[in-house]
């Protein structure tokens, strides 16, 4: 008799990838293979690093576990889905319904407030901009510490503060996962950690996972899991235990 209840049960796999490759110039004398068969999986709630010196495929991995682009081998599936094959328009669809985004380089549209920038998630993905919609990016931007400037314009604000304004736009739609690209790359250190301690803080109060690629060994040391990529192949994944995790 099966006696595991459900509290006990592993989090469900968000990211399932099976000897995921991907190969650019295929059939060209410039083809070049920049990921060797990726075996990873990434379970709700989690909180890891992606870590691995430049060229060695990080930013690649990223873009295809965002659905930015595709693989040239193995299976990707997301959620529970397969998502190896998808066409654009369902792949479009699969990413807003999953997934958040927070780049080094927020990318806000400088002609919008710091309001309109948060919820502009929700309006590409067909989501009414109701009252509701409104009440939600308003309280993201408060919880991030922006509750005085929502109708701001990027130009108004700090690298810190727009940085800020890109995690509440990641969050907008309740992502299950949210991908972070350097998110702290371009920060000084003390915003850097204030940056950082907001992605903790809402993987811990809203469950959201988070996987984020960084160069700042202390930033990865604070992940309770790191996966280091070198040469297009994983070369370490292990947890990262409570006495390492500052």
């Amino acid at each position: 008799m099966n006696t595991t209840t459900a509290s006990s049960a592993a989090p469900a796999a968000l990211v399932q990838l099976a000897a995921l490759r991907k190969t650019y110039n295929a059939g060209l004398p410039s083809e070049q293979e920049v990921l060797h068969g990726i075996n990873l999986e990434i379970r709700a709630g989690e909180f890891a690093a992606l870590i691995g010196p430049s060229g060695s495929g990080k930013s690649t991995l990223l873009n295809i576990l965002g659905l930015l682009e595709g693989g040239s081998g193995g299976v990707y599936r997301l959620a529970g889905r397969d998502v190896t094959q998808l066409d654009d328009d369902a792949r479009t669809q699969a990413r807003h319904a999953t997934l958040g985004f927070i780049f080094q380089f927020h990318h806000l549209l400088p002609a919008f407030s710091t309001l309109e920038n948060v919820m502009l998630p929700a309006l590409i993905g067909g989501e009414v901009m109701d009252k509701t919609s409104r009440d939600r990016a308003a309280w993201l931007l408060d919880a991030v510490g922006l509750n005085g400037a929502h109708h701001k314009k990027p130009s108004e604000l700090s690298g810190g503060m727009q940085q800020r304004v890109a995690i509440a736009r990641a969050l907008v739609r309740s992502p299950q996962l949210v991908l972070a690209d350097e998110p702290t790359g371009n920060l000084d250190t003390h915003t850097s950690d204030s940056i950082f301690e907001l992605l903790r803080q809402f993987n811990r109060e809203q469950g959201t996972a988070f996987l984020v690629v960084t160069h700042d060994p202390r930033l990865a040391a604070r992940c309770d899991r790191i996966i280091e990529l070198v040469d297009g192949s994983i070369a370490g994944d292990r947890a990262n235990t409570p006495s390492t995790n500052r």
